[in-house]
């Protein structure tokens, strides 16, 4: 095998089924793309069935597979209802992408109940719940799997104005290394991906004019990411490229976190 025909088999997704929670968000919508692009029959998971039409005529367009699935990811039984749907549809299910996500920029005094509740319900619990859930499902089917929970460059080091949201992915970060654990003998493989300032829509209240030119003063890139730099990171966590690869936190950032003085 020579090294052009290595690299296309072990990061190729043919005859995979991905399933992307979040998938009609910005974010998780180019990296439903990527996975697409590399093979896999991607399910892109979400509320809106109009934003998952754009996506998903752009994969069908470029010769892949996608098709939407609605879920209520704050409820158990709705998940649990989704993998036996894709089942149902696909077959199999190989890789798993936890991407719902919301924010809010209250300032510390201000955070109601209500507001904990919602962020940490979506943005942890929600993962928790898909987890269970498809991990059950690749334990019973004995054949491994992936899963890629995604992070926040908030959880690594503190930001202001997002306290609630930093607790949120703090709790995922270290919920993917405990599934990482877990779950390694039986070759299910949990990662991170950990974005750094990806303007999109769950974010892009909290980026002021003041705001965005601290994040530039501390970002060596000096610039935003762009959704599509998160492909790489997916496809190597996804794919057998990353078979030895578990309880990573892959940064995908600019060198924000490299940033002291």
């Amino acid at each position: 095998m020579t090294p052009s025909e290595y690299l296309q088999s072990v990061f190729s997704l043919e005859n995979k089924v991905a399933v992307v929670i979040g998938g009609t968000g910005e974010l998780c919508g180019a990296m439903a793309e990527g996975l697409a692009a590399a093979g896999a029959e991607t399910v892109i998971v979400g509320r809106s069935e109009e934003k998952a039409a754009a996506r998903i005529a752009t994969i069908t367009a470029a010769g892949g597979k996608a098709y939407f699935e609605k879920v209520d990811v704050n409820a158990k039984a709705s998940i649990q209802a989704l993998l036996e749907r894709v089942l149902e549809k696909s077959g199999k299910i190989d890789i798993l992408i936890n991407g719902a996500g919301v924010n809010s920029p209250t300032p510390i005094l201000e955070i109601e109940e209500e507001e904990v509740d919602r962020i940490l319900n979506t943005n942890y619990k929600a993962v928790l719940f898909a987890s269970q859930v498809f991990g059950g499902y690749f334990l019973e089917r004995g054949e491994g799997g992936s899963i890629i929970n995604i992070g926040s460059i908030s959880a690594v080091v503190p930001l202001s104005r997002v306290f609630t949201y930093s607790a949120s992915k703090g709790a995922v970060h270290n919920l993917s290394k405990n599934l990482a654990r877990e779950w390694a003998e039986q070759k299910i493989r949990v990662n991170t991906i950990v974005p750094g300032f990806f303007p999109a829509e769950q974010n892009r209240k909290v980026l002021t004019k003041e705001r965005v030119a601290s994040i530039m003063g501390k970002t060596p890139a000096n610039r935003f990411g762009e959704a599509h730099e998160l492909i790489g990171a997916t496809l190597l966590l996804a794919s057998d490229a990353g078979s030895y690869m578990s309880g990573a936190e892959v940064v995908v950032d600019g060198g924000f976190a490299s940033m002291a003085i």
